[in-house]
Order: structure tokens, then C-alpha cells, then sequence
């Protein structure tokens, strides 16, 4: 399971190189704009967290960090509903795209180490 924003976002980037474009050629030197929507555009496609049913693996640009879910303490919720991995005897790691409406989802591909928030707030 992938935790991404949609790559029909790229569309909005490819939006925004046809806006750069008069500004971009306006003045010499100002094509460096460019690098902006290609930023964006890298930050996109490689940011997101893939829950398997061993691993969970969070992926930035610059790298990525791989736990098992045998060694995973927890999850900690922030207050902006944002959620990072607790391994035990580690630094917390931040779980890009998830956040609390998709713990549910996450419990369940865990393969019960994780408990369902839902199935709890039942009982």
C-alpha cells in the first residue's frame, strides 16, 4: 500500500513551467527559474510512504528509511495529524503522506502488530 499524493499533480507543475515561461525568457539568467518547478516535480513523484506486509518504508527526496513492523515500538500523532514511526530503541521517523484518517488502513496492512484505532474507539 502507497501513501502518495496523486501524480495528476504534475499536471499543476506543468502548469506553472507554461506560466514561468515569458518570465523565464524575459531577462538572461532567469531560465534558473526553472529549477523551482523541477524541484517540485522531483519532491512529488519520490516523497511517500509503501506499508508492506513486512516493512514500512518512508521515502523523502535525499533517501529513505526502512523498518519492519517487528520493530516498530509505535506510532505518535502530532497536532497536526501527522504520523511518525516509533521503532524501538531509535529517533522517530516521519511518515511522509500519512496521516491519521489513513492509522486504520495502515493497522490492517500490519497484519495485527498494529491495533486498529477504529476497532478500539468501538468497544
Amino acid at each position: 500500500m502507497t501513501f502518495r499524493l496523486p501524480l495528476t499533480t504534475l499536471i499543476g507543475v506543468f502548469g506553472l513551467i507554461v506560466c514561468m515561461t515569458p518570465v523565464a525568457f524575459g531577462a538572461p539568467g532567469l531560465q534558473v527559474l526553472y529549477l523551482v518547478p523541477l524541484a517540485l516535480a522531483v519532491w512529488l513523484v519520490r516523497t511517500r510512504t509503501v506499508a508492506g506486509p513486512e516493512t514500512i518504508v518512508a521515502c523523502r527526496v535525499w533517501g529513505s528509511r526502512q523498518i519492519a513492523w517487528s520493530g516498530l515500538a509505535g506510532l505518535r500523532i502530532d497536532d497536526r495529524s501527522r504520523v511518525w514511526a516509533v521503532p524501538h530503541g531509535g529517533d522517530e521517523v516521519r511518515l511522509p503522506m500519512v496521516r491519521a484518517r489513513d492509522l486504520p488502513r495502515l493497522a490492517a496492512m500490519s497484519g495485527g502488530r498494529l491495533p486498529d484505532p477504529l476497532a478500539e474507539a468501538g468497544d
